[in-house]
């Protein structure tokens, strides 16, 4: 079903046309969006969000610096570029008086995250973060659970973020997020959802933060006996590793898009030449990452609330739990192979299954709708007086990476 189109279309600055940037602009063209401007240094990337644009004609530039040295073209910048671009280019957009769009993680560090504020504050500004779980009909019916008191009073939570093996490897033992000075600490680049998630539930600022982190699995006294450094230099376990990049030719072929715009045409031959020099060739057991591969958060909010989150590679998908004083809400999405689930709890031992809505996402289900979710609020969100915040979970992940490292207990301020 194709979406009616919005009666003022908006209109885009994309800065970065790498996989999250195409899937919003798909979307955004579905509902009736136009794309005014676009940057990349990649040819590809440029050529494929070409394609997206379609009759727009979108000006287009060789960096977002580029861009941004121009005068504003559109109404929003949509920001998707590296973790470690962020700052800079949404500060400059707001400052040529765009809207931002803003991929997550904000920044790569709190007082960065704090100083965006300020200036959309200052700039009269709406800053939108892509945090798409609070668009998903899944999380939306946990939110209304909540707030309809099905739980009663909400006490303490437990949460889950299970990366998945082989995602572990690709992004953040081999890919772009394995170095934290590069991009963010893990438990931001990955996890920056489910504190904002947690913020969003405790509705109330968190006040200390602690947290344990290690790598126990993806380093070389783990690796098999004989593994060669390249999975391409005749390694022994080529067939049976659960690492093997040569499964980039295989189950997860779909993996090659998110790092190339030309991934999905690419020939075995040629993504074979590619594994041969490229970091995503590399023995996941032979890195030099500086990610964990676990990591522990517990967390307590002003109004009393406590919260822990647990993000490991072995596991896949996402599991909550709520407890309240009438009930325990438990959910899961993506996990076991299940469809997503929620169901009540009563401490009496009435157990009450929760409705997800289903609802029309023009065909597009990445982030269980959460995409779609949120390009199809933005018109709403731009005119919010008090549009959703994005600081308290970004102040509780780089809380709690500093807190890992330095084994200590973290006061927050208000």
């Amino acid at each position: 079903m194709h979406a009616q189109a919005p009666a003022t279309p908006l209109t885009f600055a994309v800065i970065g046309c790498g996989s999250r940037g195409r899937t919003y602009m798909r979307i955004a063209r579905e509902l009736g969006h136009r794309i005014a401007a676009m940057a990349d240094p990649a040819d590809t990337a440029l050529a494929t969000m070409r394609e997206i644009a379609g009759d727009d004609a979108p000006r287009e530039f060789v960096s977002g610096e580029a861009l941004l040295a121009e005068p504003k073209m559109a109404d929003i910048a949509l920001i998707s570029t590296q973790d470690a671009q962020h700052f800079e280019q949404a500060a400059a957009a707001m400052r040529l008086g765009y809207d931002v769009l803003l991929e997550k993680p904000a920044a790569q560090n709190s007082a960065e995250v704090a100083e965006l504020e300020r200036i959309a504050r200052e700039e009269k500004r709406r800053l939108i973060l892509c945090f798409v779980l609070r668009y998903t009909p899944f999380y939306r019916a946990i939110k209304r659970a909540l707030d309809d008191g099905r739980i009663g009073r909400l006490i303490t939570v437990q949460a889950t973020e299970g990366v998945g093996p082989f995602h572990q490897a690709h992004s953040f033992v081999r890919g772009h997020w394995s170095k934290s000075a590069e991009s963010t600490p893990m438990i931001i680049a990955k996890c920056c959802h489910d504190t904002d998630l947690l913020s969003w539930f405790a509705a109330s600022p968190c006040v200390r933060v602690s947290s344990n982190a290690g790598c126990s699995h993806f380093r070389a006294d783990q690796a098999p006996a004989g593994a060669t450094l390249r999975c391409t230099d005749g390694c022994p376990h080529v067939g049976r590793c659960r690492y093997d990049a040569h499964r980039y030719l295989t189950d997860m072929r779909r993996w090659m898009e998110m790092v190339r715009p030309d991934g999905a045409s690419m020939t075995d031959a040629e993504i074979l030449e590619w594994l041969r020099t490229s970091p995503w060739g590399r023995c996941a057991y032979h890195c030099d990452q500086d990610t964990p591969d676990h990591q522990v958060v517990s967390m307590q909010f002003e109004n009393g609330i406590t919260a822990t989150l647990t993000m490991t590679a072995f596991d896949s998908g996402r599991r909550i739990r709520l407890h309240g004083t009438e009930g325990i809400l438990e959910a899961a999405t993506h996990a076991d192979g299940r469809e997503p689930w929620i169901e009540c709890r009563s401490h009496d031992g009435g157990i009450t299954a929760i409705e997800i809505e289903s609802e029309d996402s023009g065909g597009y289900a990445g982030h269980g709708g959460g995409d779609f979710g949120l390009i199809s609020a933005l018109p709403a969100l731009l005119r919010d007086p008090a549009p959703a915040g994005f600081v308290d979970g970004h102040r509780i992940g780089f809380a709690a990476d500093v807190a890992a490292r330095e084994g200590r207990t973290l006061a927050l301020g208000g």
